[in-house]
């Protein structure tokens, strides 16, 4: 029994290989972010909610990118496991036209109604003047935010496609890179270092955006300058075509993974917008506490992504036994490892947030949200395995259902209803909503075990020349 669980030392060194450059980037990101958190907050509350607020709609234009690769992502990962050059090397192209489509209906977006959406957000607090200035800061945030989303859309175009064929280093040493450089920008532009004035949370944007470009540059450029490492970009961009055929298959599977993550992340941001009408302290609250329990969701987070790799090479590779074998593995040590991961969490709870210069009914109900997020961790680890399992064998209409459908059927009526029609304060209200996902975990369950997953997209094995020159 155990062994179905348990795998040999080759296996977990492959486990580790992939994941801990992830978990190293992804940790390094989310300290970073705790910092911002920190400065931003010291500048002042309405800052902070200010750059929460607008964060709601770059969450949604972020996920919205992941979705748009996710359906090419899947045919990546079954082509590397194939070796299959010239498929990666379509799937590429694929992920760049959706990038700048994404890009292009965001901006319009963001430029024509981002006030509306942003004010949705505030309600009413101390004080009008309060109010004021929060929604003033969250539209210079956010408009300064816009400049930097063409850098991250082609960064994920070149990095989800390298880790997707196993390369996990590069992009994590672009991205340490780019948070390094955000954490100095951040403290030269948001107290006014060097000479420069001091901007608030418009410095944190202006210090993000320069990151995203260093990212961009560094990824690029390496990968680039050694291309024998990474074959699907020889002669990448000689053509721009892609056959007719694959990008009928990649729309088919990849439609609803995309419409997923829209649906997903607007169901968040809808949902926390269900809290933040109980009261004006809910966002800076709830900004602190995710920024926290990000930290520690890493290792489930990353776990996803060596899933999606792992599964997605070996049922490339036609092992479709094999790749039931290393999901079982996989699920086994993500959702194990997030209860250790949930226990340091709740250890760490009372600590992290009287770091925040703010007042102490905020830094209380920020401890008591990421109390109940460590309690959940190992459920919310559960539910995120079996999304990359059911996506990784091109199950994205189920994938659908189980995530967005879930959010829009189930998790956000649900929320209305107790939010609008009874008197529950935030934290009964929050650990109703959080308790939910334990039908969703057992449903996941239920669908990975089933198999029904277990597909081989690519078909068998071609061999191919690689094209000549740069």
């Amino acid at each position: 029994m155990l062994k179905k669980f348990i795998g040999d030392r080759a296996f977990y060194k492959r486990v580790v290989a992939i994941v801990l450059p992830l978990i190293l980037q992804n940790t390094v990101t989310n300290v970073v972010s705790l910092l911002d958190t920190i400065m931003v907050g010291s500048v002042g509350t309405e800052h902070m909610s200010a750059v929460a607020i607008a964060n709601q709609l770059i969450f949604i234009f972020n996920l919205c990118i992941f979705g748009g690769m996710s359906g090419a992502g899947i045919f990546t990962a079954q082509f590397s496991g194939q070796r299959n050059h010239e498929g990666v090397r379509h799937t590429f192209r694929f992920k760049m036209y959706t990038a700048f489509a994404v890009l292009a209906v965001a901006l319009t977006i963001f430029l024509t109604n981002g006030t509306n959406l942003l004010s949705s957000y505030i309600t009413e607090g101390d004080g009008a003047g309060d109010l004021v200035k929060t929604l003033h800061y969250s539209e210079n945030y956010l408009k300064i935010m816009l400049v930097g989303l063409p850098a991250f859309a082609l960064t994920q175009v070149y990095s989800g496609t390298l880790r997707e064929t196993g390369e996990t280093k590069l992009p994590m040493f672009a991205s340490i890179a780019a948070v390094l450089t955000n954490l100095v920008m951040n403290y030269i532009l948001i107290f006014g270092k060097l000479g420069l004035p001091a901007m608030g949370c418009e410095g944190a944007a202006i210090a993000t955006v320069i990151s995203r470009f260093v990212e961009l540059g560094i990824v690029v450029v390496v990968s680039h300058r050694h291309k024998s490492d990474y074959p699907f970009l020889i002669g990448v961009y000689r053509s721009l075509k892609i056959p007719v055929r694959l990008v009928k298959s990649i729309i088919i599977k990849g439609a609803p993974l995309l419409a997923n993550e829209a649906l997903w992340s607007t169901g968040v941001a809808m949902l926390n917008q269900n809290y933040s009408l109980r009261g004006p302290t809910i966002m800076a609250a709830m900004s602190i506490s995710s920024t926290i329990v990000n930290i520690f969701n890493v290792v489930f987070m990353s776990m996803g992504n060596a899933i999606a790799i792992m599964v997605g090479q070996e049922l490339g590779s036609g092992e479709l036994k094999r790749a039931r074998d290393v999901d079982n593995k996989l699920i086994f040590i993500t959702v194990a490892s997030c209860g250790v991961m949930g226990a340091l969490l709740f250890l760490f709870s009372p600590i992290i947030p009287q770091f925040y210069q703010t007042t102490e009914e905020i830094r209380a109900l920020a401890t008591n949200f990421i109390r109940v997020s460590a309690c959940f961790m190992p459920l919310f680890a559960c539910c995120h395995a079996s999304y990359f399992t059911l996506r990784s064998g091109g199950k994205s209409v189920i994938t659908f259902i189980f995530d967005s459908g879930w959010m829009w059927v189930i998790v956000y009526p649900i929320s209305y209803i107790l939010v609008h029609f009874t008197t529950l304060s935030i934290l009964p209200l929050y650990i109703s909503i959080q308790c939910i996902d334990v039908f969703k975990a057992t449903l996941g369950l239920t669908l990975v075990a089933k198999g029904i997953w277990v597909n081989n997209l690519v078909g068998e094995r071609k061999e191919e020349a690689l094209p000549e020159g740069k």
